[in-house]
């Protein structure tokens, strides 16, 4: 009875002690791990919501660039870094394609990383090299049934998030369609408007000056509903592709042992700071919409994201590059 008392109040103690754990934190620098180059979407927004919380939270916050192999080597330095809120990473959904595309990993994707908050999100566009005969999807599809294995479309890489929205595009509507991989996503653009590659999936302000001076012909946003940027614009299903839905997407994650108080309180300050208006209009800029999420709820849209295209990989017998 005396353990059972004992063990009992040692609970009750952990309970208490929990919110008062996340109430100190944080009492050092915390440190960003942007797993793409400078320059980028993810470490654009990481330095601005650095410096919010940097005020907010009173401790210095550093962004820490980890480029290489889709994202995975930031994620894998992140997940196999101490539990206690110090280390925290912002990714893209190309985080989630290229976890899938891999099938071996230092780490566990699903299970070594929680989420902490999404940030935001936007639509990928499709687009065209003026000179391809086609005005809208239904005409896309016709043409590559037409000509199966001849159709080529460009990518940020293999395991992008622009490679697997093509890809999930193909399996939904039965085209064969034939992958270009480049190295990231600006040479992807310019060998579409050079005629190169006649078309990819890519996000809207990577392409905005190219629609503005016609140099490339967009036909559709890959969002599940229209986009606010570009709302002129169908979206794919509604344009012949019942339930496409594919996009790009921010967040903060976080190693998954990070007590919930923690996680909590990184939380509420990221979710402070995306719903101030300059930061909304900020976000706009990058071509996304502020979404705030639940720790819960990202974790559980990582998951299924993962899940979704592990799937995609399979089916469409997807290969690491």
């Amino acid at each position: 009875m005396g353990l059972r008392i004992k063990a009992v109040a040692a609970l009750v103690l952990a309970g208490l002690l929990a919110p008062a754990y996340g109430q100190e934190y944080p009492v050092r620098t915390i440190r960003i791990v942007v797993p793409v180059a400078a320059g980028g979407s993810p470490d654009v927004l990481a330095r601005i919501i650095g410096e919010q919380m940097r005020a907010r939270m009173g401790q210095a916050v550093v962004v820490d660039n980890r480029v290489g192999a889709g994202q995975m080597i930031g994620a894998d330095l992140v997940a196999k870094s101490a539990p206690d809120g110090y280390t925290i990473m912002l990714p893209t959904a190309t985080f989630c394609s290229s976890a899938a595309i891999q099938p071996k990993l230092p780490f566990d994707p699903v299970n070594d990383l929680t989420g902490v908050s999404m940030v935001g999100s936007g639509p990928l566009v499709v687009v065209l090299h003026p000179s391809v005969p086609v005005k809208n999807i239904r005409e896309l599809i016709a043409l590559a049934k037409s000509k199966p294995g001849q159709l080529n479309y460009g990518s940020a890489g293999t395991g992008s998030i622009i490679h697997f929205a093509a890809e999930v595009f193909a399996a939904n509507t039965g085209i064969d369609i034939v992958h270009v991989p480049f190295k990231s996503a600006a040479p992807a653009v310019t060998a579409v408007v050079s005629g190169e590659v006649p078309m990819m999936f890519i996000s809207l302000p990577s392409v905005r000056p190219q629609m503005q001076n016609k140099r490339l012909r967009v036909i559709a946003v890959t969002s599940a509903k229209r986009s606010s940027f570009v709302p002129e614009l169908p979206t794919v299903a509604e344009a012949g592709v019942p339930g496409y839905e594919a996009g790009q997407w921010w967040g903060v994650l976080a190693p998954a042992k990070v007590p919930a108080a923690i996680i909590g309180r990184l939380n509420t300050e990221i979710n402070a700071i995306l719903s101030a208006e300059d930061m909304r209009s900020r976000m706009a800029g990058e071509g996304a919409e502020v979404q705030l999420m639940t720790p819960e709820a990202f974790t559980g849209l990582i998951r299924s994201e993962i899940g979704k295209y592990r799937k995609v990989v399979k089916e469409r017998n997807l290969r690491a590059g």
